[in-house]
């Protein structure tokens, strides 16, 4: 049940909470903290467990947003091909959906890993979109963290990078006024980056380059 004037959000958790992030009450009080505000309602829908939100409720939400995951963006799990579709829907709908991946052609960045605080540089003159709605002026860079090895090769049809890079050439990317692609983790906290490295580290999905220096020196 919606109550009137209340605004409704549903993040789609394509994550499992780590030890770690559990002191925060989950990935889902992490990013309810970061885009929340006062007097919304937020749900969690565990979709990396093949939990969804049913077609028929869809229309109760005002936007979604989809968490980032350890797993390929390209692969074909059972539940992110029900992922991928669920995001058509929601882009025939016209919702509001903020995530990493919709369509394009995404694959494995020919440079490696990007782990750290990265400043990436908004395009001029792009075509603004609801998401921006407020800022009376958008900086000409900004810093976001990044954790990933996947990028976008190929923005889907009809999308306009909005921001780039020297390592990666999507940064953002939005489609429309209602979708916003973001490569980075504007969610992640500091403590939460250094300790997803060392998860990385011990796990020997990454290694040093240069000893001593872990921030953006990290590599496959």
């Amino acid at each position: 049940m919606r109550i009137e004037g209340e605004k409704r959000y549903a993040l789609l958790l394509a994550a499992r909470d780590s030890d770690y992030v559990k002191v925060y009450g989950g990935y889902f009080n992490v990013f309810v903290a970061a885009f929340g505000e006062e007097g919304e309602r937020w749900d969690l829908f565990r979709v990396v467990d093949g939990e969804f939100p049913s077609m028929n409720e869809l229309h109760n939400y005002d936007g979604f947003v989809v968490s980032g995951s350890p797993y390929d963006a390209y692969g074909d799990d059972s539940w992110i091909l029900e992922l991928c579709f669920l995001l058509q829907t929601l882009d025939a709908m016209q919702k509001k959906v903020l995530c990493r991946a919709f369509g394009g052609k995404v694959g494995k960045a020919y440079s490696g890993w990007d782990i750290g605080l990265r400043k990436v540089k908004i395009v001029k003159d792009f075509s603004p979109c609801t998401f921006l709605d407020g800022l009376d002026e958008f900086p000409p860079a900004l810093s976001i963290i990044e954790c990933h090895q996947d990028e976008v090769w190929e923005v889907p049809v009809g999308a306009e990078v909005i921001s780039f890079s020297d390592k990666t050439g999507v940064e953002m990317f939005a489609i429309g006024d209602n979708i916003l692609g973001i490569q980075g983790h504007p969610e992640y906290t500091k403590d939460i980056l250094n300790n997803l490295i060392d998860r990385l580290l011990t796990n020997d999905a990454i290694e040093v380059e240069l000893p001593g220096e872990r921030h953006l020196s990290l590599m496959r």
